[in-house]
């Protein structure tokens, strides 16, 4: 396997698959380039090294061919402000024609590929159209750890074409070496901070760091399924009531492996799922038929902070009440506060998952932590212990 700095890019064509998939609103305009920021440094190394990459990228979800609202050319103009180069736009990503252009880049010169996904056949992995997007470069780096678990033709079976010139960009490799860094090798007591609306969606995740978390606490909506697994009342809070069995085998492998579960001994409940609804704090297993938990209470508050202050490594996937409400934002800040103070204690911290880095983003944490993944399913399913096609087809 190939490394990015050992590797020799001068006068070649580097094929780059990076996300850019970004948000933008009505009138095309990029409303968070935290993606785009993300791949600088490894388009740059290629730049700096006398070689000249070839930019490959899916954006959103074109259903049948090209569609103007998903071209690349509302992106390239900010791509090339970042590069401080003015980067060409091809018209496809495949073909004569952008192959030509390809060949005609200088060195130090960048390219842009036309969406990805306007050909079916990079969803399908499809051989042909990995075929043909190789011709466009001389090496293949994958740095798109956010499609790193689909096996597209882009992210995974355009690797054959390269068998001794491939290899991660730099943003891939920080994604591993901090993950690992999680489940490989941690600094314990090791602390997973599982959250969010739903047990189903996290199953798998939790089973898998069982057996390597030493404390496990777990907030957001799948606390009541667990409350209520237990014989607790719950009111109308959110609740999956065909994993009510689920929640205490999870329960029963904790206590076999020796993992500390905690899960919120007090709530703040409302009347309504709304920021002017009427609250009250109660025990989480005796909450008023009506009312539903919507904020870990100050009980539980303190203790998640004693546990995640005392840890030596954090990982933090999903909030741990409804934090987009200002009246229901109390847990989950509580929460990032205390992996800050941890961290600039010496814990490694990991947040990932959309609605944690939102979290993090929102309340001001982001460099107080060690790390936050810009990934999102890739992340759960490595989480899962997963083997992510992406990032086999490098490795293999």
């Amino acid at each position: 396997m190939q490394n990015i700095d050992s590797y020799d890019f001068k006068g070649k064509k580097a094929l780059i698959r990076v996300d850019f998939n970004v948000p933008l609103d009505d009138n095309f305009v990029i409303t968070d380039d935290t993606r785009i920021r993300a791949s600088l440094k490894t388009i740059k190394k290629v730049m700096e090294d006398g070689g000249s990459p070839v930019i490959m990228s899916h954006f959103g979800r074109p259903k049948a061919g090209p569609e103007d609202k998903f071209s690349m050319r509302h992106l390239v103009g900010h791509l090339s402000e970042l590069l401080g180069i003015e980067v060409k736009l091809a018209p496809d990503c495949i073909g004569e024609e952008v192959k030509a252009m390809c060949r005609a880049l200088n060195p130090g010169k960048a390219i842009l590929l036309e969406n990805l996904r306007f050909h079916k056949g990079e969803e399908k992995g499809d051989v042909e159209f990995a075929a043909k997007l190789a011709e466009n470069g001389d090496c293949w780096i994958n740095d798109a750890f956010g499609t790193a678990h689909r096996a597209h033709a882009s992210t995974a079976v355009i690797a054959q074409f390269f068998p001794n010139d491939k290899m991660f960009g730099y943003l891939i490799e920080s994604e591993l070496e901090s993950l690992d860094k999680v489940l490989l090798n941690p600094k314990h007591p090791l602390t997973a901070i599982m959250g969010g609306a739903k047990v189903s969606t996290k199953i798998t995740i939790i089973e898998n760091l069982l057996g390597k978390v030493d404390n496990l606490i777990l907030g957001g909506g799948m606390t009541f399924t667990f409350v209520k697994a237990k014989g607790g009342k719950i009111g109308t809070s959110l609740c999956e009531d065909d994993l009510l069995d689920t929640a205490l085998r999870i329960e029963k492998i904790a206590k076999e492996k020796g993992v500390k579960i905690f899960i919120a001994t007090d709530v703040v409940v409302a009347d309504a799922f709304s920021n002017d609804a009427n609250t009250q704090v109660c025990r989480a297993n005796e909450i008023p038929d009506g009312w539903m938990g919507l904020d870990a209470g100050p009980e539980s508050i303190a203790l998640f902070k004693r546990v995640i202050e005392n840890s030596g490594t954090i990982l933090w996937n999903g909030p741990v009440g409804v934090f987009e409400m200002e009246k229901f934002a109390t847990g989950s800040i509580a929460v990032g506060q205390a992996i800050v103070d941890a961290t600039k204690k010496g814990a490694f911290s990991l947040i990932g998952g959309g609605d944690s880095v939102a979290c993090v983003n929102q309340f001001g944490f982001a460099d107080g932590v060690s790390y936050i993944s810009t990934a999102g399913g890739a992340l759960l399913e490595y989480l899962e212990g997963q083997q992510l096609p992406g990032i086999a087809a490098v490795r293999g």
